[in-house]
């Protein structure tokens, strides 16, 4: 089963292109043009690939670039939670498809995908607006590195090939197609919230460790001390816990056992 056929078993629509500048921006168009949204749309290569803080990215063919347009999905205060959703739903993908080898995966806060310490996936989030209208619609692209990854980032990165995994575009695109439908559920416009979170810490890399976290003001460094009810991270600094709502994070004692390469964004961010 395709990606197509998985939406519609899901009660979703997708589209797989061969080609786009960027399926965030072409999902957040769909929004604007009044499309009614549960839409995927995927792509086997983008020209205008970016991440968080507008950074470019390399969006060679052979990766995953998906985005799932959801119009009105909940009320604007609770709908970053949906990063935490796409980062569950991402995780429990990845791990379908690679078996055993799962066990090297985990989740960064706020919404990259570790491969043994090396990013191989990430999530966008960013929100489409009206003037006096508020939220209307949230965009979450999902990029996931199945046979590429770049050699030169800010953090390491990896990608499934390179592992020893061919997964093809549409298996992949199949299986987060049918996760994120589920979380999606599971989450239910943010009363689900509290099940989404300990879901997502239990597939956490770094909980309880050091962690360094880097801010428009300077660096902040502590213990990792998990997620607050509204999915902030929890940073011990020598016995007074913080409340970080955005940031670069950086885990382990040196702060290198990071990833970087598909998509990243912060959980205050979005645009939401």
């Amino acid at each position: 089963m395709g990606p197509i056929e998985a939406a519609l078993s899901t009660g979703y629509r997708a589209e797989l292109h061969e080609r786009l500048g960027s399926t965030n921006d072409e999902a957040m168009r769909r929004a604007r043009e009044g499309d009614p949204g549960r839409l995927w749309i995927i792509a086997r290569q983008q020209e205008q690939g970016r991440g968080r803080h507008g950074r470019n990215w390399v969006s060679p063919p052979g990766n995953l670039y998906a985005s799932l347009l959801l119009v009105e999905p909940a009320p604007a205060g609770v709908a970053p939670q949906l990063g935490f959703v796409a980062g569950a739903a991402l995780h429990r993908s990845v791990a379908g498809l690679i078996g055993p080898a799962s066990a090297g995966l985990s989740l960064k806060w706020p919404n990259d995908l570790l491969l043994d310490g090396a990013k191989c996936a990430g999530i966008l989030v960013e929100g489409v607006s009206w003037p006096g209208a508020g939220l209307r619609a949230v965009v979450i692209g999902m990029g996931v590195n199945l046979a590429h990854h770049p050699e030169t980032a800010l953090y390491p990165a990896t990608d499934l090939a390179v592992r020893g995994f061919a997964v093809s575009v549409e298996d992949a695109a199949a299986a987060l197609v049918r996760n994120m439908a589920a979380a999606i559920e599971l989450w239910n416009r943010g009363a689900g919230f509290a099940a989404i979170r300990a879901d997502w810490l239990a597939r956490a890399g770094g909980v309880g460790g050091p962690v360094r976290v880097r801010l428009p003001g300077g660096e902040r460094r502590g213990v990792f001390k998990g997620l607050a009810e509204d999915g902030s991270l929890l940073l011990d600094e020598g016995g007074v816990v913080a409340a970080i709502r955005a940031g670069d994070v950086f885990l382990g004692a040196d702060g290198s056992a990071v990833g970087a390469g598909a998509r990243s964004e912060t959980h205050e961010g979005a645009g939401l």
